[in-house]
């Protein structure tokens, strides 16, 4: 049968997969004809098939085919999505099946909870033993996993009474766990590793960033290259900094912050459906995007859409900047980063943007990084040069730089200002 995208109700709190894929989401948006019905209780909660009800949610489908399972308690709809989700999909990580299990033994009464252990051993594929070993610790690692959550969300920039709104507790206990757990100290060797950028990361040692191709990912169009954002975060920034991104795109910068434990707080006009959970929503023609204490914020990262080059690719909004005049969105960029000037001291901002040439009238260069050094009074820390290696031009392009005698933008620069 088929029921409405939007009928669809999503418990959050009971859906047994802890980490989604944006990227799992994209692929299923691209043939949704090929994916099986996703699978609701009588209420139409939703028991299995997040990634294909978000891709439906992504390509504006509004209708989608279901099957109904009958479920009597949040338990057993939690069961059900469990013994679904073993047979397809992406599946429950050791840490999935640990959570779960601990959300169906609190609801289990005492008398029943012995033969509970055997039966969750069952639909979750592992043993006895491990069922035994997780439940043991019930106490002690809800605790550890609510403590989790307020630093996740504090890494988020969300503020204090923000979090214990969601988490459930006072705001003086939030405050409390937020003390204890923001310092380097206080992580573990391999995540103060990540913190340092002393694994998984090569520093940069001239201002040429060249890359041979887009890093795998999103294939969101305005989503920014990981390795410039983690380049600029090792140069401009220290563990629990806190970078305020106000064209999210795609995400990069919370995946590039939470791998190097950066404070983030990120907002688009219109977040990706994928990440709307991530991705505030906010328009910069409103104000700047305003975090919990101006202070914390040692790098303001703008990668906006690059004028006609971005033309009616996010929406067919007057306000989009991709889709406004060059004299508009010069001044509106110009706008921003002069707004975020006066807000933040002691930091930086980065503007990430490519020359328009091909999509400009009459194919006009325009210089967008030189129309801002004029309009920006702010000192220069840098600028680089960051080239894709592998970018193509089309046959057609490439005849017409013959024909004219005009050689054709492949390079993108970095500029970073110093605001004292």
């Amino acid at each position: 049968m088929k029921i409405a995208v939007a009928d669809v109700v999503f418990r959050e709190d009971l859906y047994p997969r802890i980490e989604t894929s944006a990227v799992t989401v994209q692929k299923y948006a691209e043939d949704l004809s090929v994916l099986p019905p996703i699978k609701v209780n009588q209420q139409n909660e939703l028991i299995d098939g997040w990634h294909r009800w978000t891709a439906h949610k992504k390509n504006g489908i509004e209708m989608i085919e279901a099957e109904v399972i009958e479920t009597k308690s949040d338990a057993e709809l939690l069961e059900k999505a469990i013994e679904t989700n073993a047979t397809h999909g992406l599946q429950l990580s050791q840490a999935d099946k640990r959570d779960m299990a601990r959300k169906i033994y609190h609801s289990t009464p005492e008398k029943e909870r012995d033969e509970k252990k055997k039966h969750l051993a069952v639909i979750l594929s592992v043993s006895e033993r491990t069922v035994r070993d997780w439940l043991s610790r019930v106490d002690k690692d809800a605790k550890e996993a609510r403590d989790k959550r307020i630093f996740d969300l504090w890494l988020a920039c969300y503020t204090q009474q923000e979090i214990a709104n969601a988490v459930g507790i006072t705001k003086q206990a939030v405050e409390q766990v937020c003390q204890e757990t923001a310092g380097l100290p206080k992580l573990d060797k391999v995540d103060q590793s990540a913190a340092e950028h002393a694994t998984d990361f090569t520093p940069p040692i001239y201002n040429i960033w060249k890359q041979q191709e887009k890093t795998n990912g999103s294939s969101h169009f305005g989503n920014s290259e990981v390795r410039w954002v983690d380049n600029l975060l090792y140069l401009y920034t220290k563990p629990f900094d806190m970078v305020l991104d106000p064209f999210a795109g795609g995400g990069s910068t919370i995946d590039v912050c939470k791998k190097r434990f950066r404070r983030y707080m990120v907002s688009d006009r219109k977040p990706i459906v994928e990440r709307e959970k991530e991705i505030r929503k906010h328009d910069l023609k409103d104000g700047v995007l305003k975090p919990p204490q101006w202070k914390d914020v040692k790098l303001v990262y703008l990668d906006p859409p690059y004028w006609v080059q971005a033309e009616g690719q996010y929406s067919n909004d007057a306000d989009d900047l991709g889709n406004q005049s060059l004299e508009d969105f010069t001044k509106n960029l110009a706008r921003i980063i002069n707004e975020y000037a006066k807000k933040i001291s002691d930091a930086y901002i980065a503007l990430i943007i490519q020359p328009t040439q091909w999509k400009a009238p009459e194919r006009q260069f325009t210089d967008h990084v030189g129309d801002m050094l004029r309009l920006v009074k702010l000192p220069v820390n840098m600028r680089y040069s960051v080239p894709y290696e592998s970018q193509q031009c089309t046959a057609q392009m490439v005849d017409w730089s013959k024909e004219n005698k005009q050689c054709l933008v492949l390079s993108r620069e970095i500029v970073v200002w110093r605001v004292a």
